[in-house]
């Protein structure tokens, strides 16, 4: 998880002129508190866009209420229209859960993408086709292309991850042999869906080169550009704040599969071994929405912080920011907050990928099993740690300041919205 303003809506400025776009946005929810990558990101760029286009976002309800109702109070703040479907997405717990896996079997389609698909979405999504012009259909995450199929018009698809790597990961590091094989079908169905899928679009919209290059190498995309993540770096900026060099922090969202899956690393195979040799450390869990399970966590040095307003006490005061994901893709925004505040950064060479960071900037490992000496190694020379974490910070305010990120959306979307527009 990571969290950025509450409800700062960008001040109007007067836009040079301009071709002013109505662009729709489909998506899973709207994407508010901004608690998660995904909502940070896609606010990041869409409230900024907000000043000069026309944007209607139509989504599914939040399964919160409360947050559902505080959510288009925001978009209203910004300027963003909402069209919101009565129908929560279905949960992924209890019987009824695992009874859709189960159906699931039969559909050609991952479960991701069938469990998201509702016909009441789909005929609000024909209902404004036809009553209002639209210069420009925006998927805001790929299972969502699936209900713009027989839509008229122009469409771009913004691909947060390369979904069928996602699950790549997940069977290669599953050992249950009935999960593994369960896995291994919605991996080779997402294959085909995004294949299918984003060579109907205008535009595929990656977040970073690495899955740029994937999406042309392996799917054949020749219409694919970049808008990488980003960062707000005048609110994630460095503190005076002294730094606990026992504090390691592990951020991110606690609901999201291959985040849960590296705090279980943590858990059993970095912080024991880091604990043995430093026995005063303690590791920070900060997420949204964990897992009753880790909510109720007794483990000594542990501590879980569930839904908390403002991440950046902890990264203000953690002597450095752990990244141990085995499974992932698109970019990390938490190691991109983390460098604004001149936090250090450990991660696996996974959980960096996508970023134009190297060892200037952060220490990366190839294994999950090489983070405890790296963290201990961190933790021993703060100096070092503070130079790289800096360097960071520079690389961070050059290249990923929201700003010019959402200019750089902006020309993508003039561009797709006009027939024969280069992508």
């Amino acid at each position: 998880m990571a969290t950025a303003p509450a409800a700062r809506p960008i001040a109007p400025v007067s836009p040079p002129a301009r071709r002013k776009l109505h662009v729709v946005i489909v998506d899973e929810e709207l994407p508010y508190p901004l608690n998660s990558g995904k909502r940070i990101r896609t606010m990041g760029l869409l409230q900024r866009l907000a000043r000069r286009h026309r944007l209607t976002y139509v989504c599914h309800r939040n399964a919160d209420e409360e947050e559902a109702f505080r959510a288009v109070e925001y978009f209203a703040a910004v300027g963003i229209r909402t069209l919101v479907v009565d129908r929560p997405v279905p949960p992924k717990s209890g019987p009824r859960f695992y009874a859709r896996l189960a159906a699931n079997l039969l559909s050609s389609l991952p479960y991701s993408v069938s469990s998201h698909t509702s016909q009441p979405l789909i005929e609000t999504l024909h209902e404004l086709a036809r009553t209002e012009p639209i210069d420009l259909w925006h998927c805001e995450w790929t299972p969502y292309a699936q209900s713009l199929r027989t839509l008229p018009g122009r469409r771009v698809v913004m691909a947060h991850n390369v979904e069928s790597v996602i699950w790549q990961r997940y069977y290669e590091n599953e050992t249950n042999p009935l999960k593994r094989w369960y896995i291994a079908r919605q991996w080779r169905k997402f294959i085909r869906f995004e294949r299918d899928v984003l060579q109907q679009a205008e535009c595929t919209i990656a977040v970073s080169q690495l899955d740029a290059d994937r999406f042309r190498e392996e799917f054949g995309l020749s219409r694919v550009s970049v808008v990488d993540n980003g960062v707000d770096t005048d609110y994630f900026h460095p503190r005076t704040t002294p730094r606990d060099l026992n504090e390691i922090l592990f951020l991110g969202s606690l609901e999201w599969r291959p985040n849960l899956d590296g705090v279980a690393q943590l858990l059993e195979r970095v912080f024991p071994r880091v604990r043995q040799a430093c026995p005063q450390t303690k590791l920070l869990l900060v997420g949204r929405n964990p897992p009753g399970w880790l909510r109720r966590l007794s483990v000594p040095g542990v501590e879980v912080h569930a839904d908390v307003e403002d991440v950046r006490p902890f990264l203000a005061r953690a002597g450095l920011l752990v990244v141990p994901l085995r499974i992932g893709g698109g970019s990390r925004l938490k190691i991109l907050e983390a460098l604004a505040m001149a936090t250090p950064v450990v991660s696996t060479r996974i959980g960096a990928e996508g970023l134009h960071l190297d060892e200037t900037h952060l220490t990366s490992v190839e294994e999950i099993d090489e983070l405890p000496a790296a963290i201990l190694t961190t933790l021993s020379d703060p100096q070092r740690a503070q130079q790289q974490a800096h360097a960071g910070r520079r690389r961070v305010v050059e290249r990923y300041d929201w700003e010019s990120l959402a200019d750089r959306l902006e020309q993508l979307w003039l561009s797709c919205a006009t027939v024969g527009g280069p992508c």
